[in-house]
């Protein structure tokens, strides 16, 4: 241990992220100057990283799940010799800035998750241990372990209040994810005043209680935070929590200890008094110790070592492994290792729920991406999402591509996105639409980091039947069309069922939310001979009239037999009617006036049908009554009978004809 070397970058810590605040006169400085020997020791002795690699695959990997302190990380990424500069730092929380407020994955070279919403940051890194135990199990063999990485985190109290903490806790103690670290930085301030206003229960106790191992130490000790990690490190079984204890404001007298440090500069005064405390220069902007770039600059050679000690394993496993690297190669650039074969094929003799279909097209495609994981949130057998030929992840079995979540919707889609920024591994979810807006905010976070996990979302509408409105996700859909960058499909039969699956697997840049039901729906005949290239603009038409249509209907799932039906019977009363099936109802509305004319066939009514909220459809429909909606909460009944309450039935459609 190199005191001099972490008290420097310490000092530093604190210096460049008081002033880079001050600057911006923005910016949380409580906890990255509460925390500098923390992030010291982790970037200087701890962490296995390499700033000239910093995607290397068996990196350590560090979440900063208290986000707001984003300082706290830029400071180290600069000290390290990341690709961030000095004027970078100077232009903290600024439009275009590699340092923006809170940590962004893809902007800032060396932040391994996007963070600020408190609570997922930590859940999020269990996604991270469990795919380092995933991918160990997979490629690592008795010559080479060529996967053997750490999950660092550093939380604070408001990650820990948040609810997503008992879930994640639960979820990776009972795994015994013993690689997962998480630093809790128990200063015991919130915004609003000491933590004891509101929260007083024994965290030790509680993480003891879902199967960590806790210890305990001082913020300020490096005996403390080096020996603890040791011991963490030695318990296989346990994932580690180490409480240490600490001073929000470390170091700026003015407001160490108080609130007023947690989530706003501390003012001019304060930076001076504290770089006063400090023994800096208080005129002196954003100072760096020579000693702290000599410390980090002396730490490169550990760090090029490790790293090429590691490449010459890798390849000599490579060498030894041709099958394996093949394999390799195809999870870390997120491809198939051969082409889908084995789809299930349909007639329109065939009647099945979308849900069932999925399970269907998903087990051909589990087969060319061996690299897809997942489960359901304790509705396994509902959603139909099981890997049949695979096993069940856990603590006696890493190989296991299907994994039970538990009842922990939230933590379920923040894990995923864990194990998905990691890397060589593909991840679905599954649980029932209506609980999807328990796992919103991760779904959105999600996007932001153009992370393709895969939502299995079933029990889709009203036809969820007895189980009544606390079930049926009226307004569910329309929300997640509404988050930037996810793309929703619903499905109407079980032939666009398999589709759907193949665009969701093929895509890698966005999250992609499949909408099923519950209910047998038949498969119909498509009117549109190319329709599985069409619908990859979002829309096709399933059911033609001949010559211009009088009215074209734009339906989607369930209802676009519904709405077939309802045209039969319209076609008996004279008219022509075109129905369009509506996959992606986003993408069709992104296409050029010349297609959705075509696709539409210049009706002059257009009607849509789909059996959730209004809100959207606006743009299609020829006025507001030719929208056929719900716009009020469902009702418990059989799903039939539901559907005749709403006038979701083809004597009723064909009424407004």
């Amino acid at each position: 241990m190199n005191k001099k070397g972490l008290d420097a970058a310490a000092l530093s810590i604190r210096s460049l992220s008081m002033d880079a605040i001050q600057k911006a006169k923005s910016g949380h400085p409580g906890m990255p100057l509460g925390c500098a020997e923390l992030g010291a020791a982790l970037y200087g002795e701890l962490l296995n990283h390499n700033p000239e690699h910093p995607t290397w695959i068996n990196r350590d990997r560090f979440v900063l799940s208290a986000g707001h302190a984003s300082m706290l990380v830029y400071s180290l990424l600069h000290l390290c010799g990341y690709d961030l500069s000095l004027e970078d730092i100077k232009n903290f929380r600024q439009l275009g800035s590699k340092c923006p407020g809170h940590p962004e994955v893809g902007v800032t070279a060396g932040v391994d998750a996007s963070t600020g919403p408190l609570g997922q940051g930590i859940s999020m890194a269990v996604g991270m241990a469990m795919a380092e135990t995933m991918l160990a199990a997979k490629f690592n063999t008795a010559n080479h372990k060529i996967i053997d990485h750490y999950t660092y985190a550093i939380c604070g109290e408001g990650c820990l209040m948040e609810g997503i903490s008992h879930e994640m806790g639960s979820l990776a103690g009972h795994l015994k994810l013993g690689k997962l670290i998480v630093y809790y930085d128990q200063n015991e301030v919130s915004i609003d005043g000491p933590t004891n206003i509101t929260f007083t229960e024994d965290i030790g106790k509680r993480f003891e209680s879902y199967g960590w191992q806790v210890l305990k130490g001082s913020m300020y000790n490096y005996d403390d935070i080096f020996n603890l990690t040791e011991k963490a490190k030695a318990n296989t079984e346990q994932p580690t929590l180490i409480m240490l204890k600490s001073e929000i404001g470390h170091g700026a007298p003015l407001v160490a200890g108080k609130s007023s440090a947690h989530g706003a500069p501390i003012g001019e005064e304060g930076v001076k008094e504290a770089k006063k405390f400090l023994g800096l220069n208080p005129d002196e902007y954003f100072y760096v110790s020579p000693d702290a770039y000599k410390y980090f600059a002396d730490q490169k050679a550990r760090w090029t070592s490790n790293y090429n000690n590691w490449k010459a394993d890798f390849d000599a496993w490579a060498k030894e492994n041709p099958e394996l690297k093949k394999e390799f190669d195809a999870a870390m650039e997120d491809k198939p290792i051969a082409p889908i074969e084995g789809l299930p094929t349909y007639t329109t003799a065939d009647k099945l729920a979308t849900r069932v279909a999925s399970g269907n097209a998903m087990q051909a495609i589990a087969k060319a991406y061996p690299q897809l994981v997942g489960g359901s949130a304790d509705l396994e057998g509902s959603n139909g999402c099981k890997l049949k030929s695979e096993g069940y992840y856990g603590p006696d079995n890493r190989s296991g591509r299907n994994i039970h979540f538990g009842i922990r919707e939230f933590a379920m889609a923040a894990a995923c996105n864990g194990m998905l920024l990691h890397g060589g591994l593909r991840t679905f979810c599954a649980t029932f639409m209506i609980f999807a807006d328990y796992m919103k905010s991760a779904i959105r976070l999600g996007a932001m980091m153009n992370l393709p996990s895969i939502y299995v979302f079933t029990h889709d509408s009203i036809y969820v039947g007895e189980d009544g409105p606390t079930h049926q996700p009226i307004e569910t859909l329309n929300s997640l069309r509404t988050i930037p960058g996810v793309q929703v499909l619903r499905p109407g039969d079980a032939e666009e069922t398999t589709e759907a699956w193949k665009m969701a697997v093929e895509t890698t840049d966005h999250p992609v939310c499949l909408i099923l039901g519950r209910q047998g729906l038949g498969v119909y005949e498509k009117a549109d001979s190319d329709w599985k290239n069409t619908i990859k603009c979002g829309a096709y038409i399933a059911k033609d009239c001949s010559g211009t249509p009088d009215i074209t209907i734009l339906a989607t799932g369930s209802e676009v037999s519904l709405s077939i039906d309802a045209a039969k019977l319209g076609e008996a009363k004279g008219k022509k009617i075109r129905v369009v099936s509506v996959l992606d109802r986003e993408l069709f509305e992104s296409q050029d006036d010349v297609l959705q004319a075509k696709i539409i066939g210049g009706a002059k009514r257009v009607m849509t049908i789909e059996a959730g909220i209004r809100s959207g459809w606006e743009v299609f429909a020829t006025n507001k009554n030719d929208i056929i909606s719900i716009d009020r909460f469902g009702v418990s009944a059989p799903a039939n009978k539901a559907g005749e309450f709403f006038g979701f039935t083809p004597e009723k459609i064909a009424e407004r004809f």
